[in-house]
């Protein structure tokens, strides 16, 4: 999927979700950036030349917080992993988060701390994986153009390759901690109902951080050992 969506250029039409009023921009950048496959170092390009042209701090802010927590393929390995109603649920939280971010920067945006987001020397066409994604049209039949075939047979592998390394490591983790981590320490500390396991999960899952593909492996072990679901869910938010 992802590279499909890179070879294509689908990602120019994320652009159309910054047109028109800033409130229906806030809620679109949010919804469109837990499907958005932007690489780390490809999301701020784009949203410089967002700035650049224009679009509000508003629904940038949106997107920015919505798009790192989610996207097709950790949306489909959350799934495999934890299930499609966990799935689902971090879905919605990504966009939660997203929308409440966009819209307290709307709130403040008058203020200095807001008065000129965008640097004077900004890059906006790319950081060297490739052509902008803010830029041309998609093309859906790419297998007719030889560097569009490239571009996706490049993604598929260099994917698979991040998958793996993430997802072997995080499972291998997740084994020893079934087998040597027992399951009472884990419920005294995340298990049960309340507030509490989900302050701490957060609390947790942030300075835990690995990487978002592996956090999941690392929350199935802590489900299976009695966190909660609270918990779990506040701990894939901070720290995947």
């Amino acid at each position: 999927m992802v590279g499909y969506l890179k070879a294509s250029g689908a990602e120019a039409l994320l652009a159309r979700a910054f047109e028109g009023r800033e409130i229906r921009m806030i809620f679109m950048a949010a919804a469109l950036g837990g499907l958005s496959p932007f690489c780390s170092c490809e999301v701020i390009p784009f949203i410089a030349a967002l700035l650049a042209l224009g679009a509000p701090l508003s629904a940038v802010m949106a997107f920015w917080l919505a798009s790192p927590l989610m996207d097709p393929a950790m949306f489909l390995v959350t799934a495999g992993t934890l299930g499609w109603e966990f799935a689902f649920a971090k879905g919605i939280a990504a966009i939660g988060l997203g929308i409440m971010g966009g819209f307290t920067v709307k709130l403040f945006a008058k203020s200095a701390v807001f008065a000129n987001p965008l640097r004077k020397a900004v890059q906006t066409s790319g950081c060297g994986c490739g052509p902008s994604p803010f830029d041309g049209k998609p093309v859906w039949k790419f297998w007719k153009e030889a560097p569009r075939r490239t571009a996706f047979r490049q993604t598929v592998v260099e994917n698979a390759l991040f998958l793996g390394k993430w997802l072997l490591l995080a499972y291998l983790i997740e084994a020893l901690m079934l087998s040597y981590v027992p399951a009472e320490t884990i419920a005294s500390f995340l298990g049960g109902e309340g507030l509490k396991p989900i302050a701490l999960g957060a609390l947790i899952g942030a300075p835990a951080y690995l990487n978002g593909f592996a956090a999941v492996p690392l929350i199935h072990a802590l489900l299976e050992q009695g966190m909660s679901n609270g918990a779990a869910m506040s701990f894939a938010i901070a720290g995947g």
